[in-house]
């Protein structure tokens, strides 16, 4: 067995079935720790003034590892080395030290004016903190702009090992950055306080880094500083990295007034928010990002072919799978919130009232679990045909639409009782307190489908109308998805009564099983119906899988903190 990894880390992986394999088991214990560290978190601190300094203090490093690190991230930076690579080592390796001295030089540049800038920026992020808070909060600022540089070097340095194809070594990085988070809680945060929780974050980044070293030493590729700077090759990589660039920032920079509106409400409200958030990207990463980026590769070959009726087919086929397995995780996700909640967070000082206002919130973070999904599969469409301004418009429009609807509903919640009753009442809350944090998800959530709607629109308008197929499946995973809803809701209190509710293994259990029911429900109903996604499913369980090479997701694209 030792020498098993052994071998999984001295030598580079091609098989897509193995490469899949790795970063399949990868995320998911990558997902498992992120759940844990966030179950820590919630027995620590619940839903409290602590968790939400902590949650905004990586607003600002966020935004800037987002940016300036997807500058040269491995979708940008891992064609132009292989180009360069199979051209002349030599140049390969002198443009990598270009680009490398360029990203240092530069962010280092832009962190130390940030540093200095934090104080006034503490009032955008959070203007509803209290002073002691906004200091905090600066504090931890400062010290979490560690993060980006050592993510971003490490983001670097993975473009290189990824092009070796070592791709186990690049696997085991996420699961240290979370298992550095887990150390600064547990163990930093006893003796330095809140300030150890954000040096775990530093500790993790920098177990990111260093797990990629030795298999960066073996490829003889080490960036290093250099004054022989490449510019034309800089200017090129830097012109294509812009647009994308500026979409994931416009994301970011939605996500940064939304906490900045959180900060206004009842204290607990950031928590809250990121809290559910986190729980609804672990179907996002499962889903969304492994079906966008399985099609990625394909999706790029026939566009280059000039094939655009197989391109358009091949879009069509990953969005019916999207839809396929989206939507019955929607129905499960809002019939069993409060088991998911409890079962994962609901420990310590994360108490009723914060699992029932999660609850509600990652039922509404669920409603658009299909379009978030679909909208990043639009992106790689985009992406893959080498058209970048329609993911640029369509964000930049969503990010404004977010904003606008969380203003407007907040101040529906507060004016119009009927609004609010209604919202609390249809999620089961009007007994708790604090309920305007549910405004930002519900705006979150309907600017993530109007997004999907105008990726949709101008996909269609573009490249053509997509095979009838895809009406079809989407109006079987509908049927589907509310008998997975109604079965799953009709034997939760069947289960209730069969299963002690006081325990954490009796709500596991209730809620396992409701689901298992519904899903076994859900599944019999698409096999009356025909599916052609369940005759897929089971056919492709019965072949070999396709041998090609692995794309990976560019930083930024799931959420770390």
């Amino acid at each position: 067995m030792v020498d098993y990894f052994r071998n999984l880390l001295r030598f580079p992986r091609t098989g897509l079935h193995e490469v899949a394999l790795i970063l399949a088991l990868s995320a998911l214990a990558s997902q498992v720790l992120a759940l844990a560290r966030d179950r820590i978190f919630a027995h620590m601190f619940g839903a409290s003034s602590i968790l939400d300094v902590y949650y905004a203090a990586f607003k600002i490093p966020d935004i800037i590892f987002v940016t300036v690190a997807s500058l040269v991230s491995a979708t940008v930076l891992i064609p132009y080395f292989s180009r360069e690579y199979a051209k002349d080592k030599d140049e390969a390796k002198k443009f990598l030290d270009s680009i490398f001295s360029v990203f240092i030089i530069a962010l280092v540049f832009i962190e130390i004016i940030v540093f200095f800038l934090v104080p006034k920026l503490s009032h955008l992020i959070a203007p509803g903190f209290s002073e002691p808070q906004r200091l905090e909060l600066i504090n931890l600022t400062r010290i979490l702009l560690l993060s980006p540089l050592l993510l971003g070097i490490s983001g670097h340095v993975a473009s290189i090992v990824q092009s070796f194809r070592y791709f186990f070594v690049y696997a085991l990085s996420p699961i240290l950055y979370n298992i550095g988070i887990i150390f600064g809680a547990i163990v930093l945060y006893p003796k330095l306080g809140v300030k150890g929780l954000v040096w775990g974050v530093v500790c993790g980044a920098l177990g990111h880094l260093l797990i990629q070293w030795p298999t960066l030493i073996r490829t003889g590729y080490i960036p290093r500083m250099t004054t022989n700077i490449n510019w034309p090759k800089v200017k090129e990589v830097f012109f294509v990295s812009i647009p994308r660039t500026i979409t994931l920032g416009t994301s970011q920079l939605a996500t940064l007034v939304l906490t900045s509106i959180a900060s206004l409400l009842p204290m607990g409200s950031i928590a809250i928010y990121n809290l559910s958030f986190n729980l609804q990207s672990v179907p996002l990463s499962i889903v969304g990002v492994s079906f966008s980026m399985a099609a990625f590769p394909t999706l790029s070959a026939l566009y280059v072919s000039g094939d655009r009726n197989k391109f358009v087919e091949q879009v069509a086929m990953a969005a019916r799978q999207i839809i396929f397995w989206s939507l019955p995780l929607t129905s499960l996700f809002v019939v069993l919130r409060a088991q998911i909640v409890r079962v994962i967070l609901g420990s310590g000082q994360f108490n009723w009232t914060h699992t029932r206002l999660v609850a509600a919130s990652l039922a509404l973070f669920a409603i658009s679990l299909v379009a978030q999904s679909l909208v990043l599969l639009f992106v790689r469409g985009y992406y893959a045909s080498g058209s970048t301004k329609t993911p640029l418009y369509s964000n930049i429009i969503s990010g404004l639409l977010i904003v606008v609807l969380a203003l407007v509903l907040i101040y529906s919640h507060r004016h119009f009782y009927i609004f609010r009753y209604f919202i609390e009442s249809l999620l089961r809350v009007t007994d708790v307190g604090g309920t305007e944090v549910l405004m930002l998800p519900l705006a979150y959530s309907s600017g993530l489908v109007f997004n999907l709607f105008l990726h949709w629109i101008y996909f269609v308008k573009e490249f053509g109308k997509f095979p009838s197929m895809i009406s079809r499946s989407l109006r079987q995973a509908i049927y589907s998805s509310v008998m997975v809803g109604f079965v799953a809701y009709e034997t939760l209190g069947i289960f209730g009564s069969i299963f002690n509710q006081q325990s954490l293994l009796g709500i596991f259990a209730q809620g396992l099983s409701a689901g298992f029911f519904g899903i076994v429900a859900g599944t019999l109903l698409l096999m009356i119906l025909g599916n052609d996604e369940v005759k897929e499913l089971w056919a492709t369980l019965h072949a070999k899988f396709w041998r090609t090479n692995a794309i990976l997701p560019p930083p930024g694209e799931v959420p770390t903190a």
